[in-house]
């Protein structure tokens, strides 16, 4: 769960992004008193205490009674982040339109009358006075100005004893720049979102990576390992995901199965039954399984471990042990994600790594890539992480990219080579931009393949 302090800074954050997001899409494209902006206003409003309350209410409903918020909330969330880039973007031309128009409405206002003031014709003697008019009154012929059907006369200004008569306003050129700017921008949001829950939702890509190991030994070259990550099963997504993955893996025929953490938003009774399909997985040594930051948070990391083993998933808690794949030897080691550290438990190198035979390579499941450096000080030779969705939402890739060593793909920190999945879920808003979601199969090589 989340502290107070964090859910305070959520709504005070939302507050102060809708605002932003009403003077750009409400007041910049409605007039006051319409209803125009009485609805603008609302929707934002409402989505000011929507965003939020999704994130915050949705742990205590649970996985299942929180479904009805979450879709509806995360998709919002994801139209949100859309909005706010391209407005962002837009910031810089939008200024520059606008300080045009202030330009160009001063310089209007301060034209000089186009030609003086003509004086009167003398009138011949004998001529009758001609009879000035004025609109709404009687006229010489007896009939009234306004029933002639001519368009209403144009105010005028006097300036130095001329008289100017301004051109009339077509349209409003600043509500025309907000307008243009708020249909581009939503538009490119709501179809960035839309295309992005298509990639998330979809099936997930098989990505193919060979990968040379110095210690592995010919014998064992050509070792698979199917990487699966990140399922995040929950109010979203459920056992349907997981047969689908498994039908995925199965059609590899992998040697080795690497599950490397967050399986689910939840705890073990609340979503076992989603992970049951992992009980027909095939691979020739089995598959083997390294806990994620959000097995902590719900506190249930005994029961996950739990229900895996039931379904013949291996977990390895800071543990390891020696696969021999056609008479070669590799050892396969498996540590707790950091998050468990606010636990009590926690990644334990020196247990899992303490006493092997260094001449064997070294495969660890990590699920975060920062713990890359620790595994190149313990001569790890290969680590395989999850944890990162290799940003999932582009510009939020960048964000990641600085807290993570290896963002996605292969990377070597050290003398460690790092290979990081993008995941099958996602977490937060279904959607995808730049970062699809895989399955990767490792092909382990040997230098003199």
């Amino acid at each position: 769960m989340l502290g107070i302090g964090l859910y305070a800074a959520m709504v005070v954050g939302s507050a102060v992004i809708h605002y932003y997001l009403w003077v750009r899409l409400v007041r910049d494209t409605t007039r006051p008193g319409t209803r125009g902006r009485a609805w603008g206003t609302a929707a934002v409003a409402v989505s000011a205490v929507l965003a939020p309350a999704t994130r915050i209410s949705i742990p205590y409903l649970g996985p299942v009674d929180g479904r009805w918020i979450a879709w509806p909330g995360y998709v919002l969330i994801g139209v949100l982040l859309y909005l706010l880039t391209g407005l962002a973007v837009a910031e810089v031309p939008r200024a520059l339109l606008a300080r045009r128009i202030r330009v160009e409405e001063r310089a209007g206002a301060s034209v000089p009358a186009a030609a003086p003031a003509v004086a009167p014709e003398p009138v011949p003697a004998g001529a009758a006075a001609p009879v000035e008019t004025r609109r709404g009154e009687p006229g010489e012929r007896g009939g009234t100005a306004g029933a002639t059907g001519e368009p209403p006369a144009r105010p005028s200004v006097a300036t130095g004893g001329d008289t100017v008569t301004p051109a009339p306003r077509l349209v409003d050129r600043r509500l025309f720049l907000g307008r243009t700017v708020g249909a581009i921008v939503g538009a490119t949001a709501l179809g960035t979102t839309g295309y992005g829950m298509s990639v998330a939702l979809g099936d997930p890509r098989i990505k193919r990576v060979p990968i040379v190991l110095p210690k592995l030994d010919p014998r064992a070259s050509g070792l698979r390992i199917a990487v699966v990550s990140d399922l995040h099963l929950g109010t979203m997504l459920g056992r349907s995901h997981t047969e689908r993955v498994v039908r995925t893996i199965n059609g590899l025929e992998a040697d080795m199965v690497a599950i490397v953490g967050d399986l689910a938003d939840g705890t073990s009774r609340q979503l076992g039954d989603a992970i049951t399909p992992f009980r027909s997985l095939e691979s020739r040594h089995g598959t083997y399984f390294a806990t994620g930051n959000h097995e902590y948070f719900y506190d249930d990391v005994e029961g996950w471990v739990g229900e895996l083993r039931d379904l013949g998933v291996r977990p390895l808690l800071n543990e390891r042990l020696t696969l021999t794949h056609n008479g070669a030897a590799v050892d396969l080691a498996g540590v707790e994600d950091v998050t468990g550290e606010e636990h009590g438990r926690g990644p334990d190198f020196d247990r899992a790594l303490g006493g092997r035979d260094e001449a064997n390579p070294l495969v660890l499941l990590a699920h975060q890539p920062v713990l890359a450096e620790e595994a190149s000080r313990n001569g790890v030779d290969l680590q395989l992480s999850g944890h990162t969705h290799g940003g999932q939402m582009f510009p939020l890739t960048a964000v990641a990219a600085l807290s993570n060593p290896v963002l996605s793909g292969l990377g070597k920190v050290g003398d460690t080579q790092v290979y990081v999945t993008n995941g099958t879920g996602f977490f937060g808003p279904p959607v995808r931009v730049g970062t699809a979601p895989d399955i990767s199969v490792i092909e382990l090589r040997s230098p003199q393949d």
